[in-house]
């Protein structure tokens, strides 16, 4: 049986990665060695981490005006090193609220500095939405405009990009990040845990503005610090060396396969099944506004949620993984990153009719 893996995060990796990974384990490029065995400052290691940078600067077109950082402590270490970084004593940080993730990247930043949170959400009676960008209410001054342009939990994606005249643009791109094409020069800071799109966990990519870096900040600590990080080449201390090694190989797979543009139609492809799928159906609904459905992260809701726990005994037993709903909201989630493949959706939309079918 083909099993499909629908956590949102940690979320499979593609078959080729870790097979190639476990063919690697022991003996990594014919040095007798595992790469998690070796000296982050060995050639051989240093020469990957370039290898790695120079793929993710070609498959999101990032100029030479980012610095490009691999860190610690995933999405919620940079909930910490955003406001440590980028405080300014005379202006207030403005967070953009629109789901669980980037609430509580607002509670982190009150730890270290004076925040302000802007609720963008637009709901109605039985529907979730986002507020377009042209109506968030944004301050004419801020330190930074801080925004999650997916967020998991709610299935909510934002695809357009907020303007400030002054202010610099930070995304959580955790969720999102190479799954669709962007313009990297709209932002000034995008940041995402590794987990769902790039590898697995513990691993954080920073894109930070080169102009931002001289920006004091708060006194933090060393693996926080952007600045330090950029001057150290992300090695002020040992890096998470495995993940740094697979999120290199994971961008080695997207380039072989179309990059990201490949990825964007493929995962409009899946989105696109699975939605149908739900909005044709008397057996199941999708509570979110369709322009600000998302494409990583489809939950969706029994209408009979007395069924719930027998739909997720049986998915299981057909091996469609990790399909319960996140405990906030409920319900059912499929979450579709780059490594999902179209048979994997195709498998779940077969299931989700026949157990309609066998239900009704």
């Amino acid at each position: 049986m083909t099993k499909y893996n629908f956590c949102a995060g940690p979320a499979m990796l593609p078959p080729a990665v870790m097979q190639k990974a476990q063919q690697e384990f022991l003996d990594w490029q014919g040095l007798g060695v595992s790469v998690m065995e070796m000296s982050h400052r060995s050639k051989e290691f240093i020469a990957m981490t370039e290898r790695c940078e120079a793929s993710l600067r070609r498959l999101m077109n990032i100029s030479e005006e980012f610095a490009v950082l691999f860190m610690h402590g995933g999405g919620r270490g940079q909930f910490s090193a955003v406001p440590l970084n980028l405080h300014l004593d005379d202006k207030t940080a403005v967070y953009c609220e629109n789901g669980v993730w980037s609430k509580s990247a607002t509670a982190e930043a009150h730890k270290f500095t004076q925040a302000t949170a802007i609720d963008i959400r637009n709901d109605t009676a039985g529907e979730f939405s986002i507020k377009p960008v042209t109506d968030w209410p944004l301050p004419s001054d801020a330190s930074y405009i801080h925004y999650c342009p997916n967020e998991t939990v709610d299935g909510l994606e934002i695809f357009d990009v907020p303007r400030h005249p002054t202010a610099p643009i930070i995304a959580d791109m955790s969720s999102t990040i190479l799954s669709r094409e962007i313009d990297v020069n709209q932002f000034d800071l995008i940041y995402a845990g590794a987990q769902k799109n790039i590898g697995p966990s513990g691993l954080a990519i920073v894109i930070v503005r080169k102009t931002l870096l001289e920006r004091q900040g708060l006194p933090k600590p060393g693996i926080l610090d952007y600045a330090l990080e950029a001057k150290q080449g992300s090695m002020f201390n040992t890096p998470p060396t495995f993940a740094w090694y697979l999120a290199a190989e994971v961008f080695d797979w997207l380039e072989k396969n179309g990059g990201v543009k490949a990825m964007e139609q493929q995962n409009i492809a899946k989105a696109e099944l699975l939605y149908n799928f739900i909005d044709n159906s008397d057996f199941y609904v999708n509570k979110v506004a369709k322009y600000c459905r998302s494409r990583m992260n489809v939950p969706f809701w029994l209408n009979d949620e007395s069924l719930n726990s027998k739909f997720v005994a049986q998915s299981n037993e057909a091996g469609l993984l990790a399909l319960e709903g996140h405990r906030i909201v409920g319900g059912m989630r499929a979450s579709i990153y780059n490594a999902m493949p179209l048979e994997g959706v195709q498998a779940l939309v077969d299931f989700m009719a026949a157990f309609a079918k066998e239900n009704s």
